[in-house]
């Protein structure tokens, strides 16, 4: 199973902001090019994270984006629901209606434990924690954080 770019971006996009934006708003552009990210393709992610409260956006001459609430409090399941949807390798365990055999089916159970389990690790991770393993990388790396 893979992610999406989306979800794989929207990451990368939200840890640029809790990295660059402590004091002060990041700007579109700007993510766009240290994420090698297209600036329309960002743009679309961040209605959706914006409409999830993840991150708030400022308009006008000095404006950007900033978190919606502080790094430590935005588990990283937010971010993935916000961008793809409800965490599901199959999509009877959101739906059984889409299966006649969803029921009784021995494998929707393993699926069922699949998503139980990357929702755990997701859940249990925060944006913070990202943002302090980069810092640790780049200190591995002698580069300033």
């Amino acid at each position: 199973m893979k992610f999406s770019t989306r979800s794989r971006y929207g990451m990368r996009a939200m840890l640029d902001i809790a990295i660059n934006g402590e004091d002060k708003l990041v700007l579109l552009k700007d993510i766009a090019e240290r994420q090698a990210i297209s600036k329309r393709y960002l743009e679309h992610m961040m209605t959706q994270l914006r409409n999830s409260g993840l991150v708030m956006a400022e308009r006008g001459a000095s404006g950007g984006y900033r978190l919606g609430r502080p790094a430590s409090e935005i588990r990283l399941d937010e971010i993935f629901e916000a961008l793809e949807g409800k965490i599901a390798p199959v999509e009877c365990l959101n739906d059984p209606s889409v299966c006649e055999r969803s029921e009784d089916c021995v494998a929707r159970e393993l699926w069922d434990e699949m998503r139980m389990a990357m929702c755990d690790v997701l859940e249990s991770k925060t944006l913070e924690d990202l943002k302090m393993r980069w810092e640790e990388i780049q200190a591995s790396h002698g580069v300033p954080a």
